[in-house]
């Protein structure tokens, strides 16, 4: 399976970008597993199946346009919620926070979101809730935080009790029990980017000592 960062051609592989080419074995008795390029970009280029974080700019008849950090806005139909039908229509409103996923994304076409997977479920998507913070990090740190058993999150989950979304497209939300409280967890996870892993330690470490 090809990742971001790379491209099929009839010679084989083509590389689209600099960084470091990742694998990752496949589950099961699947052969091959996913190779990307992990690199430092912060443009998110769509990619089908990523989850992402978007921002709604507009409402048009039946579709919903999202900024999702891209070259373009992607759509959203209503009735790609959990439940929708065309009496029951999702409250969606300019400037909420939507977690979907891409249906539809590739460079001939507009990028078309969805927040039910292939069962029509949900399953964790749909609006963000009204409070919280919303920043942005590169989209390798992103990937790293969403590998299995991320040391950055347990470290971080011992700490303080919190809720968390992270977008593939470099956008987290974090909210915790107090403003206080999701101001550390944010400034902490966008200093993990440039500390090692004996530096964040002595930073939380001082941190549960308050």
């Amino acid at each position: 399976l090809c990742g971001p960062g790379l491209r099929r051609c009839a010679a084989g592989l083509l590389v689209t970008k600099c960084g470091l080419l990742r694998h990752r074995q496949a589950g099961g008795a699947a052969a091959g597993g996913a190779y990307w390029v992990d690199s430092q970009q912060k443009r998110y280029v769509p990619v089908k199946g990523d989850h992402v974080i978007g921002i709604v700019t507009a409402k048009a008849g039946d579709v919903f346009k999202l900024d999702v950090g891209g070259s373009e806005q992607a759509s959203l139909s209503y009735l790609a919620f959990e439940g929708a039908t065309k009496r029951n229509r999702p409250n969606v409103q300019v400037g909420d926070l939507i977690y979907g996923q891409f249906l539809v994304a590739n460079k001939d076409m507009e990028p078309e979101m969805v927040c039910i997977d292939s069962s029509g479920r949900s399953s964790g998507m749909g609006i963000i809730g009204q409070d919280g913070f919303l920043f942005k990090v590169s989209l390798g740190l992103v990937r790293k935080l969403l590998a299995p058993k991320c040391e950055i999150i347990q470290e971080l989950s011992q700490l303080y009790p919190f809720e968390l979304v992270l977008g593939m497209n470099g956008r987290i939300w974090v909210k915790a029990k107090t403003v206080q409280q999701t101001l550390i967890i944010v400034n902490i996870l966008e200093a993990c980017e440039y500390m090692t892993a004996e530096q964040r330690k002595q930073a939380l470490a001082r941190l549960s000592g308050n």
